[in-house]
């Protein structure tokens, strides 16, 4: 296929493409966003009610918490359409990256437990864990020469 050709269906296709409204979908990731950060508030601050943790202690169950929220949500169906609404909303929290671990599990779950469900769900999660290793590891050895420097 010649580069002319290519060119004029890409043109094509554009007039058929429907234009994403920018701001609308900037305004639902930022509101189901805050709704999610408000739910870990709330979250949190249950636990500091009814568990005596302190606001440091709490950070910790309150992931957790939203973790299996998210996780529950996504095996009911239930988080996918809140993603399709949301977009960036939903998927920058730690709920989203809770969604795609089970998702990838809950869709290999047919291969059996450890090379469907684990092997796929930690292809995912290997490379989260390694770049953000990496990377406290990057932003620990610059602190140091930061603090010597410093002296």
């Amino acid at each position: 296929m010649s580069e002319k050709l290519k060119d004029q269906y890409k043109e094509k296709v554009k007039e058929y493409q429907p234009k994403p409204n920018v701001f609308l979908n900037c305004l639902k990731a930022f509101i189901v966003g805050g709704l999610i950060c408000t739910l870990g508030e709330l979250i949190q601050l249950m636990y500091m009610t009814y568990f005596n943790f302190d606001e440091k202690s709490a950070g910790n169950p309150t992931v957790a918490t939203l973790i299996l929220i998210s996780a529950l949500l996504t095996g009911f169906g239930i988080y996918d359409k809140i993603g399709q609404f949301a977009g960036a909303g939903s998927a920058v929290p730690v709920t989203g990256f809770a969604n795609s671990m089970t998702s990838a599990a809950l869709e290999h779950r047919s291969e059996g437990i450890v090379l469907g469900v684990a092997t796929n769900m930690f292809k995912l999660a290997g490379s989260v864990i390694v770049f953000g290793t990496v990377a406290a590891y990057i932003v620990g050895i610059i602190r140091f020469f930061f603090n010597m420097a410093m002296k």
